[in-house]
């Protein structure tokens, strides 16, 4: 993803998310995905991926991350989830970031 300011790094992007808005509300985990707005859980299609931001690390290409913003389709609250990527990453919680919906913001053009 590109913007008028690209992260440089994971901390760096959530720090962009959270000055745009995006908070803890959301949580993803291996048990599921849960909204503190709506106090419930959700199917995948309850929420969407508007931002997301990938990195590789500059000395180790395996040390690879991800941090994407989600929203709530029922409350409109946020989420932030941050995990590992590539070889390291949970794979059961990609089992469930790959079944979330992608409308990426208006604020993030694709590249």
């Amino acid at each position: 993803m590109s913007n008028a300011h690209t992260p440089n790094g994971a901390a760096e992007a959530v720090e962009l998310l959270r000055a745009d808005g995006y908070d803890d509300t959301i949580e993803v985990s291996v048990d599921g995905i849960w909204c503190g707005g709506c106090n419930q859980h959700h199917a995948v299609t309850g929420v969407v991926q508007e931002r997301i931001y990938r990195f590789e690390g500059a000395s180790n290409p395996e040390d690879m991350s991800i941090v994407v913003g989600l929203r709530c389709r029922i409350c409109g609250r946020t989420g932030i989830v941050v995990s590992a990527f590539g070889p390291d990453a949970d794979p059961r919680l990609f089992d469930i970031l790959n079944q979330i919906p992608i409308e990426l913001s208006a604020h993030d053009p694709p590249h």
